[in-house]
């Protein structure tokens, strides 16, 4: 039998995450359905964080959520830049960050990452379009390492977009990090 003393504890304590964690599934739908993860999902994520860190541990928590915001834009702006990645996708690992810390947005980022590389695989592989997305990832290979020049990269990534498979990258990011929360215990 589980003890409701322990279960009310747990929930209290860890009520940033499961918030985060609804966040996450209402982007990732919106992500899905629109390929865009829209400002008034990630602007009061974000806002939200810090205030909630700054009103429970002052300016210390703000610092801690100001990093952790920091983090979540630092991994991600670099695809942004490239036209890799949508401006919402970065701001909503930045909004993970701003409530969860660096630490952990890092660790969820990895996961996602991995998620998001199964997820591209298998639509790949769905679309039995192995050849012309092998011989494309090669080719934006070849131009960041030879042109270097990210508003360039862009603008090419701007004309490709139309032949490419897009990766609503809300997903892997909200499978990643609930899948990371779960794994470490913060949803319990």
């Amino acid at each position: 039998m589980i003890d409701s003393s322990l279960l009310g504890a747990s929930a209290n304590q860890n009520w940033p995450f499961w918030l985060v964690t609804i966040t996450l599934v209402v982007a990732a739908v919106i992500d899905g359905y629109k390929l865009k993860v829209p400002n008034w999902i990630t602007f009061p994520m974000i806002l939200s964080g810090w205030a909630v860190s700054a009103m429970s541990f002052g300016w210390a928590g703000l610092g801690w959520s100001l990093v952790g915001t920091l983090v979540g834009l630092a991994l991600l702006l670099p695809a942004y830049a490239i036209g890799g990645m949508g401006a919402g996708d970065v701001k909503l690992l930045a909004g993970v960050g701003a409530w969860v810390g660096g630490t952990v947005t890092l660790y969820a980022y990895c996961v996602s990452v991995l998620i998001g590389g199964v997820i591209a695989i298998l639509m790949v592989l769905y679309r039995r379009s192995w050849h012309k997305h092998y011989s494309q990832f090669w080719t934006i290979w070849n131009e960041m390492i030879t042109i270097r020049d990210p508003e360039q990269l862009s603008v090419i990534a701007a004309d490709r977009k139309s032949t490419m498979l897009l990766l609503p990258y809300g997903i892997p990011i909200a499978i990643g990090t609930i899948a990371y929360f779960a794994y470490t215990g913060m949803l319990l």
